[in-house]
């Protein structure tokens, strides 16, 4: 009876009364203060209330509500599709929005009810990889500022693909340890790219000089990178290296020399199109025409197959007698010079080039690390 008077008089009283009014019948439901046999008509009264054209009437219901576990969904739901400042309350802290409501507001949603979803306390997988496919940078910034958020590798991929090119996106995607391998390689690609694009740099070093160390920076962080690979995720960077056009002659050459097997064994099946057990057993034991044999399926000419065969023999003569891997390069490139083998000698002094530029980061990072053990 007492919320039948207040839908009468609710026809003629004031905005503000109104909003007053909503809000104490929101609270005292809440609160659980109504009767249980005047609850369904308190909430007959708030749905009526939904189509009050005073926003402060729907926001002292969203305020009241928000937090109610126990709030009726035909009231939540109109609310959270409400106008930004009367959904945020909602949508920022109602549990009764299931992934399916929240996928759904972040399909046809604004910006605005996105970077809502993005800030919640809790977000599910389905909604991040929502939000991954169609936000934003600001609202994708959120999600991945936000520690209760989970995302998936694939989101994580996606948000890569689509957002990569933003500065802010690539560094908080470069810090997470569970981004994807291949995804980590697009991103430095991109860092690259950016880098050369820059016009200063160019105007200071040159465009032809700034191409090269740029592609020598992102083969330095690749080669970092396969050392932390898991097996698992091995295949997936070697197909992504390779689609990228990353899986060259002089990259390959410098992964054999410097002993990264696994990743070199997963580059080698992967280009020659054989299992890599048998791969494996070709490069520890088989004959050196086997091993050029198997070169030569990956498309390599027959001079490079020639001296990759060589430079397996060399790396396994190295690797059993306890020698520094680093020499198979060095006593290679001495051989072609010997040889006068103009091709193999440009693509050996590449690789030598490429070790420096590997051994030069790793001295910084190990000079960066002794300067903090010694403050």
């Amino acid at each position: 009876m007492i919320v039948h008077a207040f839908l009468r008089w609710i026809e003629t009283a004031r905005a503000a009364d109104r909003a007053k009014a909503a809000s104490v019948l929101a609270r005292a439901y809440a609160k659980a203060r109504i009767a249980p046999g005047d609850r369904r008509a308190a909430e007959m009264a708030m749905i009526f209330l939904l189509d009050d054209p005073a926003p402060k009437v729907r926001l002292a219901l969203a305020e009241a509500l928000a937090s109610c576990a126990d709030a009726p969904r035909a009231v939540i739901l109109p609310l959270a599709e409400d106008q930004p400042e009367i959904a945020a309350h909602i949508i920022l802290c109602s549990c009764l929005l299931t992934d399916a409501d929240l996928v759904d507001l972040v399909a046809k949603g604004s910006d605005v009810t996105r970077m809502l979803i993005a800030n919640r306390s809790h977000v599910s997988r389905a909604v991040s990889a929502a939000l991954a496919e169609v936000g934003g940078v600001e609202d994708v910034l959120a999600l991945l500022e936000n520690e209760g958020a989970m995302l998936s590798r694939r989101s994580l991929t996606r948000i890569a693909e689509r957002l990569g090119h933003d500065a802010d996106i690539r560094a908080l995607l470069l810090d997470r340890d569970d981004l994807p391998s291949d995804a980590r390689h697009a991103l430095v690609e991109k860092v690259g790219t950016a880098l050369a694009g820059f016009g200063l740099i160019q105007a200071a070093v040159g465009t032809g000089r700034v191409e090269r160390i740029t592609r020598e920076a992102c083969d330095v962080a690749t080669i970092g990178m396969v050392a932390e690979v898991a097996a698992a995720e091995m295949p997936a960077l070697v197909e992504h290296l390779r689609v990228t056009g990353r899986l060259t002659p002089v990259f390959l050459m410098h992964a054999l020399c410097t002993g990264r097997a696994e990743f070199f064994v997963a580059a080698i099946a992967n280009l020659s199109g054989q299992e890599e057990r048998r791969v494996r057993s070709l490069l520890s034991n088989g004959r050196e025409a086997a091993v050029r044999a198997l070169y030569e399926t990956t498309g390599l000419g027959a001079d490079v197959s020639a001296l990759f065969a060589e430079a397996t023999m060399l790396w396994r003569r190295e690797a059993k007698g306890g020698g520094g891997l680093h020499s198979v390069s060095e006593m290679l490139l001495v051989r072609s010079r010997a040889m006068g083998n103009a091709a193999c000698q440009a693509m050996l002094e590449l690789v030598e080039r490429l070790a420096i530029a590997e051994q030069r980061q790793t001295a910084r990072s190990y000079a960066l690390i002794a300067t903090r053990e010694a403050a």
